[in-house]
């Protein structure tokens, strides 16, 4: 590289092509101190957000949609250039689920947003009507990363502007010129000013501020050390938190599995983006009677991938963003090495190779004692192992304190269903992998050290939202059967009521209910004489 990643000047963050060295921009850092000011305006400007209707918030999603479209090209190509993913890459994972997204929730918000009646299950409450609302949590901050700078912030962004709230967006320090690409596609939808604002500087000192400022809930996307200080942080004020922190993900192969496909498939979810994604595979677990046949398939795809630049058409596969995920990926890889594994096979560089390049590499010989099996290592490295038996395989995919997204592959569906049932994952899919976070109808996040909360589709919604139970009568009534005064004849009523509820035969039934109803109405149609 001739120049280092995420250098700071001093009130500029300055934005660099990780794939070749070169400066491509800059962008101003956020006074801090203007924190108060900024969130005046947010809330302020979600007062009036949260009084528009459904349809009026859709129609800025579709201005943002017609936006994303036109400029398609552009967003590809400011995302390559910041994150050093290949324009394909950009276009397919970034620009489209964002189109595609700004269409779900201006669809589908309203319906599950709206009020919803709650039946009444016990005659006790009979008089009584119950409705649940959704309320805005007011002004919601995302802090996200930079492996996809620009489809996992925009997507927390629409899903809280569709719920009607304000939001402070804190993007990468890697990908800046990501973020202002947010702000031009924000801009498209005529918000209310103020409704969208976006924070630019060190994460540690913008999520300190958050929580100085009160903000209402923080949906953060990145490690589980900087999870676990956010919620230490956020325990201080009991902020609600919404926390994606990685996967280890294992891909299981069985014996009568697509091989052509599966292998397909591993090649995409494990190398896709530099390897650099949460749901990506980190772990293979091949069945020993097609293992040899796999591996084949393996060899050759690896092989025949390339990896360079990514602004052309001549590769397959880009560079890792940041040189900290660089030196992981290479330690890890040491570490296999000396602990016994093999390279198979890697793929080929294309062009000047300044940046932070590693090959895609496929490995066999590898264990639970590894780093790369044990931990995410976030980097394009397949580490591909056996297994015997059904129960092993299970067991080995559930070995691990990540569980974001798991896959299975088998011809059988049924038989697929059945493990997918019992596999420790937040999103298990069957002959594919690596998609699901673009199904704006699907949530998003995981278990274990994966974290906490639910992004996309209904459940990402509801996570934008407070929930609101409003209860009433009916009829009017005096007085309820256990409000005062309290006598024995209150007492035996309510024994007669619960029995009534409850009887152990037909003749209880009857009895208890011609006990308690004349009790039940006199008290609650008559005034308390004191």
């Amino acid at each position: 590289m001739t120049a280092p990643q995420d250098i700071r000047e001093p009130g500029l963050t300055i934005a660099y092509n990780p794939a070749t060295g070169e400066e491509i921009g800059q962008v101003a850092n956020t006074d801090l101190n203007q924190l108060p000011e900024i969130f005046a305006h947010a809330r302020a400007a979600q007062k009036i957000w949260a009084h528009r209707s459904f349809k009026e918030r859709a129609r800025a999603l579709h201005l943002m949609r017609d936006y994303i479209v036109a400029n398609a090209e552009e967003l590809s190509e400011v995302v390559s250039k910041s994150n050093g993913k290949t324009l394909v890459d950009a276009l397919a994972t970034e620009v489209l689920p964002c189109t595609l997204a700004c269409d779900w929730y201006a669809k589908h918000a309203e319906k599950v947003l709206k009020e919803k009646k709650l039946p009444i299950d016990s005659p006790l409450f009979i008089n009584k009507r119950t409705v649940i609302q959704r309320k805005p949590l007011g002004v919601v901050g995302i802090i996200s990363p930079w492996n996809y700078p620009l489809s996992i912030p925009f997507g927390e962004v629409i899903m809280g502007l569709m719920a009607g709230n304000a939001i402070v967006l804190k993007v990468a320090a890697a990908t800046p010129l990501v973020g202002e690409a947010i702000n031009r596609i924000v801009e498209a939808g005529n918000l209310p000013k103020g409704l969208f604002q976006q924070i630019v500087g060190s994460g540690g000192a913008v999520s300190q501020a958050f929580f100085d400022n009160n903000i209402d809930k923080i949906f953060f996307t990145g490690s589980v050390p900087v999870g676990k200080q956010l919620m230490e942080q956020a325990a201080k004020t009991l902020t609600p938190l919404s926390l994606e922190l990685g996967g280890n993900d294992p891909m299981l192969v069985f014996e009568d599995a697509d091989l052509e496909r599966a292998a397909n498939g591993a090649a995409w979810a494990g190398f896709q983006n530099a390897g650099q994604s949460c749901g990506g595979v980190e772990r293979v677990y091949v069945h020993e009677s097609v293992y040899e046949p796999f591996m084949d398939l393996m060899r050759q795809k690896t092989s025949a991938l390339r990896h360079g630049v990514g602004q052309g058409f001549d590769v397959d596969m880009g560079c890792l963003t940041t040189r900290g995920q660089l030196n992981t990926v290479e330690q890890h890889l040491q570490d296999a090495l000396q602990k016994g594994a093999k390279i198979e096979a890697q793929s080929k560089p294309v062009g000047p190779q300044n940046g932070y390049f590693h090959p895609a590499t496929l490995l066999s010989g590898t264990h639970n004692d590894m780093l790369l099996v044990n931990d995410e290592t976030f980097g394009p490295i397949i580490p591909v192992m056996t297994f015997a038996t059904e129960d092993e395989a299970i067991q080995l995919a559930n070995e691990s304190h990540l569980a974001l997204t798991s896959s299975i592959w088998s011809r059988d569906l049924k038989r697929a269903k059945r493990i997918a049932a019992v596999l420790e994952s937040g999103v298990t899919t069957i002959n594919d992998h690596l998609y699901t976070h673009g199904l704006s109808e699907m949530p998003w996040g995981g278990w274990k050290h994966s974290g906490l909360g639910r992004t996309h589709g209904h459940e990402g919604l509801l996570e934008m939202t407070h929930a609101k139970a409003i209860n009433w009568d009916i009829l009017p009534m005096k007085r309820n059967l256990w409000w005062y005064p309290f006598d024995e004849t209150t007492y035996n009523t309510l024994l007669k009521a619960q029995r009534m509820m409850y009887p152990r035969d037909a003749k209880e039934l009857i009895g208890s209910a011609l006990g308690a109803a004349p009790q039940l109405v006199k008290k609650m149609m008559t005034r308390w004489k004191p």
